[in-house]
């Protein structure tokens, strides 16, 4: 099951970093924790010191999730003797989060943006590092319900390090195009102009797989996807696993 989550978990941080929340901002981004222009970025004046610049935001926000992967963590097997319930209650909540991201209905406090706000960033690597923590602690109306699923999701795991993997994984998903945007910045820009216009349609994507993922945990059935997804991995990783 716990190869499952993961898959989930990275397929949450993909559609993350699709959202309207984040993937227009991308740019900005990038220019405010490496201190370059767009221009500079679009002509890969200092390469080198985008991508340290773009791996400490990475590894800011990242921190974030796995600490608070682990708290959640914790509290579930704190709770272990109700873990079904639990899963089940985590399911509401998670379809209700869903619901929430597909338009069905609005959640108000969701709506309201509690990212940190950083005027001028702080000097140095360090300060890169703390705008990613910045970033990490932050909640949007997009990125929010996601985490706030996986989270949950955490919650049910039977250990601590497997909450933690979680999040590491949903950083991952989150991170990996982040990093190619700020490797290849042009054809990113390129490329989003193309693909912009289906934002709206990810976002619902997102919803749909957290409806989905929160019905299987209200059901009890979440080993079903485990039985479906097993089919596709390669024999010499089932050897492996």
């Amino acid at each position: 099951m716990i190869e499952v989550s993961i898959f989930i978990a990275v397929t949450a941080g993909i559609l993350s970093f699709l959202s309207p929340c984040v993937l227009p901002i991308v740019p900005s981004y990038l220019s405010f924790v490496t201190g370059m222009t767009l221009e500079d970025l679009q002509e890969s004046t200092d390469r080198r010191a985008v991508m340290v610049h773009s791996l400490l935001f990475v590894a800011g926000f990242s921190a974030i999730f796995v600490l608070l992967g682990a708290g959640a963590s914790f509290l579930g097997v704190f709770f272990q003797a109700n873990r079904d319930l639990i899963a089940r209650a985590g399911g509401v909540l998670i379809i209700v989060l869903g619901l929430h991201l597909m338009g069905v209905f609005r959640i108000m406090p969701l709506m309201r943006e509690k990212r940190i706000h950083l005027s001028d960033k702080p000097g140095g690597h360090l300060g890169t590092l703390a705008v990613g923590a910045a970033f990490g602690a932050g909640w949007t109306p997009c990125i929010g319900p996601v985490l706030g699923a996986i989270l949950t999701l955490a919650g049910t795991q039977e250990t601590i390090w497997s909450g933690m993997g979680l999040l590491a994984a949903y950083s991952f998903g989150l991170a990996i195009p982040f990093l190619l945007a700020a490797l290849a910045f042009d054809r990113f820009l390129n490329t989003f102009k193309r693909v912009r216009r289906f934002i709206p349609i990810l976002e619902k994507a997102s919803g749909g797989l957290l409806v989905v993922l929160g019905l299987l945990l209200v059901t009890g059935s979440f080993t079903v996807l485990s039985t479906y997804l097993i089919r596709f991995t390669p024999e010499f990783l089932l050897e492996r696993i």
